[in-house]
């Protein structure tokens, strides 16, 4: 089975050596978001912080040639998991029936100071 790179030019870029998201056979497997929106790390806001994630999930999503509705899941990683309810609020807004599974998970620290980050699997 190949693996096929794909990197969004509408999408932040990544802060490191990896591929917004790959692509191998019918699955989408999409690098952890960060809350970055216009270049900026959103830090003040939780919930804004969530949409950012999404957004940038959304976008990449797109360039492999899937979408949200095709997520299968998603993983989301807390810095204060008292954040969890608002996180859950935005992050269900992004979806309608037949919800992806997903892990949440409190850890001590993110790259760059983020609060949050998603990453997701879809099928294409």
């Amino acid at each position: 089975m190949k693996k096929l790179a794909v990197n969004s030019e509408k999408a932040p870029a990544a802060i490191g050596p990896y591929s917004h998201a790959n692509i191998a056979g019918d699955l989408v497997f999409v690098s952890g978001q960060l809350p970055v929106k216009e270049g900026k790390l959103i830090t003040d806001d939780i919930g804004e912080a969530t949409k950012a994630c999404m957004e940038n999930i959304r976008l990449i999503l797109e360039a492999a040639g899937s979408s949200l509705d095709k997520c299968l899941k998603c993983t989301i990683y807390l810095c204060n998991l008292g954040d969890f309810g608002k996180v859950n609020e935005v992050y269900g807004s992004y979806f309608t029936a037949d919800y992806p599974a997903r892990v949440c998970v409190e850890v001590s620290a993110l790259p760059k100071g983020a609060a949050v980050e998603i990453a997701a699997i879809a099928c294409k």
